[in-house]
Order: structure tokens, then C-alpha cells, then sequence
């Protein structure tokens, strides 16, 4: 099973795929896609759907995994958020993949054995458990973490979406 793992967000938005088989985790890809604050907002949403639509015809996953909303003392940011969420659940759906969703908790959880884990604890657990050679983007590792999670635990999760 391959799994393309999304880390929202309206200036860079992570994606990690990996690949499942077995007990073993294999990593695909990773990177960022960013945005110019200097666009619109619909047009740096246009481009986290175009740029995520690209990366899922290219490397055909079967399942998207993404991270739930944030909330936040901002309103406005976790707002925001959640439009770049939509952004992507719309390429995955487009693409007719089920897409599953995880809490930050679920996604620590499931990478490093401990819910609250610092940010550099899951890098670090990320590049091991996929044997990376270096460290990922912050945004992209992020991102694998989920891909991760879903791997691990998506026999225990619900689907936003259903495959047609």
C-alpha cells in the first residue's frame, strides 16, 4: 500500500509518501510545496490542489492521509488551515483516493509511542523508521509522520472520503 501523507498549510504544505509491505516501511518521496504570500489566498489554495494533484498522478498512491485541524488561539490562522486542508482533501478526492485524517496526538503517537513528543523527537523517529539518510524538511517530515500513522493505524480510523 502506498500512502501520500499531507501537512497543510498556506505558505508550505508537506507531503511525504511511503510505501507499506508488509511490517516494512519504505519512503517514496518527500518535499514541500510552497506559496507566495504576495497571492491571493485562492490562488496559493489552487496551488497546494495543482501541486498535490501532480505529486498523486505521478506516484499513484492508494490512500491519502492528512492532519486534522489545529486549533488555535488565532482564529483567523486556524481558519486558514482548514481552507488548505480543503485544498487537498479536493486533489486526493479528485484522484479518487480515500482520505483519512489524524489528529497531531494520533500522528505523535503512532511515530514516537508518546502523544505530546517534541517536534524534533518525530523527525528524528521519522528518519529512522524510514531509514532516511538526513533529517526531512520540518514540513515534510511532518508530513511522512502521517503517512506513518496511517500505515500503522488506519484500521482504526475513519475515512473522510470514499473511494467511488
Amino acid at each position: 500500500m502506498r500512502i501520500l501523507g499531507v501537512d497543510p498549510g498556506t505558505r508550505v504544505t508537506g507531503y511525504g509518501l511511503v510505501e507499506k509491505q508488509g511490517n516494512r516501511l519504505l519512503h517514496v518521496d518527500n518535499g514541500v510545496i510552497y506559496t507566495s504570500s504576495s497571492d491571493a489566498l485562492p490562488q496559493r489554495l489552487k496551488r497546494i490542489c495543482d501541486g498535490l494533484s501532480a505529486i498523486i498522478e505521478q506516484y499513484r498512491p492508494d490512500a491519502m492521509a492528512i492532519e486534522n485541524v489545529f486549533v488555535s488561539k488565532n482564529a483567523l490562522s486556524a481558519l486558514k488551515l482548514g481552507q488548505a486542508r480543503g485544498a487537498a482533501i479536493v486533489a486526493g478526492v479528485q484522484a479518487g483516493l480515500p482520505v483519512y485524517e489524524y489528529s497531531a496526538l494520533q500522528v505523535k503517537s503512532a511515530v514516537v509511542g508518546y502523544g505530546k513528543a517534541a517536534k524534533p523527537q518525530v523527525q528524528q523517529m521519522v528518519k529512522a523508521l524510514i531509514r532516511l539518510p538526513e533529517v526531512a524538511q520540518e514540513d515534510a517530515s511532518d508530513a511522512l509522520a502521517v503517512a506513518i500513522c496511517h500505515a500503522n493505524s488506519f484500521h482504526f480510523n475513519q475515512r473522510l472520503a470514499t473511494k467511488p
